[in-house]
């Protein structure tokens, strides 16, 4: 029998071993697919149980928070702390279900920490907002649903979430700001009191009797329901101007009356004025006509016609 050359020997001996070698490998590989599977299915269903889970950890929170005295009829807390529950319950959640894939999350924290610079300075903003919003549920600068003015910007506080505090203004506009932005400027509550000052600025003639241009509007405040008896409404004259006096009302109203009755007021002290017959003066324009750039005097008016029986 003739012998087969030593190069197709060593060739057919490697091809029977690589045969045999991937006969050994695929039972692997399919158990490997078969756990990667298995796993990856627990992973979901970790995830889907975690994501209700942090509804159900949320709502509980705020039914629990809600029987307590103090900030049980408090949204601002409410609302807060049962957003900080739910992020913590989905970050546990999402932690067990790398787990579960194989990754090891011991790993991930050291990589983490040691990156923990670079991640500090690309979430500053996100952090001091986190930071910012805590600051603002401890010092309690305004309340959800009380009324606000952030650097002209006003409306009521619908929200304060982990980022922003959301905002909601006299045309419906929803108004969302940036919760360390918000604790850096000037806060305005202008519901944060229960009573607040009506200011309104009316305008005379020269010539008017100014005491009874001032019992006027005094008593316009003083008849208006709304109107606080204590503090005594206020007028006095707090201008001089080119053409009129200035006389200010001072009147005081619980908060929630503030917008209508600073419209009731104005309307009546400008209806009471006229009543009493008192001049409620506007800036006039002179005509003064001019040629060659020096001005001219106004032409004088002809003469009258004489009457009958004069000359």
């Amino acid at each position: 029998m003739t012998e087969l050359p030593t190069s197709l020997t060593t060739a057919l001996a490697a091809g029977e071993k690589a045969v045999t070698i991937d006969a050994a490998m695929i039972p692997k590989v399919i158990d490997m697919a078969g756990d990667f599977a298995i796993n990856l299915s627990i992973a979901l269903i970790i995830l889907v149980v975690t994501v209700f889970a942090s509804r159900w950890a949320s709502g509980a929170t705020r039914r629990a928070l809600g029987r307590m005295r103090g900030i049980g009829k408090d949204p601002t807390v409410l609302s807060f702390a049962a957003q900080v529950v739910r992020v913590v319950v989905l970050v546990v959640g999402l932690i067990a279900v790398l787990q579960r894939l194989g990754v090891q999350t011991t790993s991930i924290i050291a990589v983490l920490g040691a990156a923990s610079l670079a991640v500090g300075l690309a979430l500053q903003g996100t952090l001091s907002n986190v930071a910012a919003g805590v600051m603002l549920l401890v010092l309690r600068p305004y309340r959800v649903g009380e009324v606000i003015d952030l650097n002209g910007v006003a409306g009521t506080v619908q929200r304060l979430d982990l980022f922003t505090t959301t905002l909601s203004n006299a045309n419906n506009h929803k108004i969302t700001v940036p919760n360390s932005k918000v604790l850096s400027d000037v806060i305005i509550n202008l519901t944060g009191q229960k009573t607040r000052r009506i200011e309104i600025n009316f305008t005379v003639g020269y010539g008017v009797d100014l005491n009874q241009a001032r019992a006027v509007l005094a008593h316009v405040a003083e008849t208006h329901d709304k109107v606080l008896a204590d503090p005594t409404p206020w007028t006095g004259v707090t201008g001089l101007l080119d053409s009129a006096v200035q006389i200010t009302l001072h009147a005081w109203v619980k908060a929630e009356d503030w917008w209508q009755t600073q419209a009731d007021l104005m309307q009546g002290g400008k209806e009471a004025l006229d009543a009493a017959g008192i001049e409620i003066p506007f800036p006039h324009q002179v005509d003064a006509p001019y040629t060659g750039g020096r001005p001219q005097a106004a032409p004088e008016p002809p003469p009258a016609a004489p009457k009958a029986g004069e000359r």
